[in-house]
């Protein structure tokens, strides 16, 4: 019994091994082994492509052979389809990225000096400014005291400087009469001129005391609607703060489409281009533009540059709204443009299936077209198609070349 146990923990023993062994040979060789899949694979594929078209040949020469021994039933195995005509048309191309709503017209109110302690605000969030259009008063008890100073001390001199020009004039007029001494005339006129020079500092002065005052009367910088008020009455206002603008106006009538282009799409997208922004949220049809802006740098970190396209005025259109940006890079008029599953393909290249007809019945016909851009289901034929031929959207995975067909019409 002992010897029987041994031998079975010898054998689990290998076996879990072997099992070690096989799965560490298994990842060391998972690369190649999936590269050779890989390879299996399109082999695989190619070798299945050969034979269908083997079978398509074998099955048309016994159709054709049937057709001849027996008309009636040729009719009876014709295969049905769904048809439509060709038309010539205009194909477009689109760069589908998404992005955000911003506007150049978002502006921070700020005082003209450094701040100081809010007495009232005179917006709030939703109110429609003007350019100029006081917005808050900071307390001004220092700026109206220096203004009522420099007023008094101007007014002062300008009364000593009428008094001096009248004894500037008195001594002059005694003069011109040879009465007294011309250094009084002289000494006169100096202090005339001391006078109007110290009346026109003190004007300066008070100047500068009003700017000071007037500065504690905050204004609008731009037009447009109150976004933010992040500040109250008693508070210290300074304009910003790191958390953000303490009142904050959007212009919305400077509305723009931001988004991220890859840079894999640099020689594609230029100023100039058309665009449609599509915003959800309004419910509205993509709003037409053309880009605007394109960046002159490739972030380092998403591998993209920036493009911005204009936005007209609209009350649904909100900053840092999500939108959905359609680039037109290619455009083709008077084209043909099928449905891109009716394309196939095979060792020859592409081709598609149109319906024809051969003495007093339809057939397939395989067509070898030359494919350009596919966009929204289409696919662009740039050769090999005219425009008027009737393709096959059903059922042409299961005929070929030759057989015959029928709309069930």
């Amino acid at each position: 019994m002992t010897y029987k146990l041994n031998n079975m923990n010898n054998i689990l023993k290998i076996s879990f091994a072997a099992i070690i062994a096989v799965t560490l040979i298994a990842c060391g060789a998972g690369a190649k082994d999936k590269k050779g899949a890989v390879g299996d694979i399109k082999a695989k594929l190619e070798k299945l492509k050969k034979e269908k078209s083997t079978l398509d040949a074998d099955i048309r020469k016994l159709e054709e052979e049937l057709a001849k021994a027996d008309p009636s039933a040729a009719k009876q195995v014709a295969k049905l389809v769904a048809v439509d005509t060709l038309r010539v048309q205009d194909f477009v191309h689109y760069i589908e990225l998404q992005g955000k709503i911003s506007s150049s017209g978002i502006g921070y109110v700020a005082p003209k000096g450094g701040g100081g302690l809010i007495r009232a605000i005179y917006v709030k969030v939703g109110q429609k400014v003007g350019v100029g259009q006081l917005v808050l008063k900071l307390d001004d008890a220092i700026q109206r005291q220096s203004l009522i100073a420099a007023q008094q001390a101007t007014g002062q001199l300008k009364a000593r400087l009428a008094q001096a020009q009248t004894i500037y004039e008195r001594y002059q007029n005694l003069w011109k009469q040879n009465i007294g001494a011309e250094i009084n005339v002289i000494n006169a006129k100096a202090d005339v001129d001391a006078m109007a020079a110290q009346l026109r500092s003190a004007e300066a002065q008070v100047a500068q005391a009003a700017e000071a005052l007037d500065m504690t009367n905050v204004r609008a910088g731009l037009s447009g609607v109150v976004e933010q008020v992040n500040v109250r009455v008693g508070e210290f206002f300074t304009g910003a703060t790191q958390q953000g603008g303490q009142i904050v106006i959007v212009n919305a009538s400077s509305l723009k489409a931001e988004v991220p282009v890859p840079d894999n799409y640099v020689a594609k997208v230029k100023k100039g281009d058309k665009v449609l922004v599509s915003v959800p949220e309004t419910g509205k049809a993509p709003f037409e533009s053309a880009i605007s802006v394109v960046g002159a740098a490739i972030d380092p970190t998403t591998r993209s540059f920036l493009v911005e396209a204009k936005l007209p005025s609209d009350a649904l259109l909100k900053p840092n709204q999500t939108a959905t940006m359609k680039i037109l890079d290619y455009e083709a008029k008077a084209t043909i443009a099928v449905p891109i599953n009716v394309v196939q393909s095979d060792e020859k290249g592409k081709y598609v299936y149109v319906m024809e007809k051969a003495g007093e019945k339809m057939v397939a016909r395989k067509k070898t077209v030359n494919v350009g851009e596919a966009y929204n289901g289409l696919m662009e034929i740039k050769s090999g198609l005219t425009g008027g031929e009737v393709i096959i959207t059903e059922g042409y995975q299961t005929v070929y070349d030759g057989q015959s067909i029928t709309t069930g019409k």
